[in-house]
């Protein structure tokens, strides 16, 4: 089951956020068709949320045909955004463990990671599209 998360300096709002961390979960393979998510009553909980936020972002997956609600029993993915590629996670994941943690090493704390990794990833994508 995924454990949902907030992060007040993303810039996203919560509901946003929720239905991104789904969505990569779908992409990576840690949510597969027929999960279920956590209730609202549990994000609510876990999050100290609003629960009408947690609605708001369980609707619009399900606008998407990403998940299911079943009244009185939950809400369940439908479908998943995992492709081919997905076998190559596992060595990918291994090799970006092994960047972090040279990363640390160097001093560098979870912003400056994040904002070289992003900077990088943008420059990347520019030139592929050129």
């Amino acid at each position: 089951m995924i454990a949902f998360h907030l992060d007040d300096r993303s810039g996203l709002s919560p509901y946003l956020q929720l239905v991104r961390q789904v969505r990569q979960a779908l992409r990576v393979g840690l949510l597969r068709e027929g999960d279920q998510l956590p209730t609202v009553k549990e994000v609510v909980a876990q999050l100290a949320i609003n629960p009408n936020t947690v609605l708001k972002a369980y609707r619009e997956l399900e606008h998407a045909g990403l998940v299911a609600a079943r009244p009185g029993v939950g809400t369940f993915v439908t479908a998943t955004l995992a492709d081919a590629s997905l076998a190559a996670h596992g060595p990918l994941r291994r090799d970006l463990l092994a960047w972090l943690g040279e990363a640390r090493r160097a001093g560098l704390d979870d912003e400056s990671i994040e904002a070289l990794f992003m900077t990088t990833f943008r420059q990347s994508s520019l030139r592929e599209a050129r």
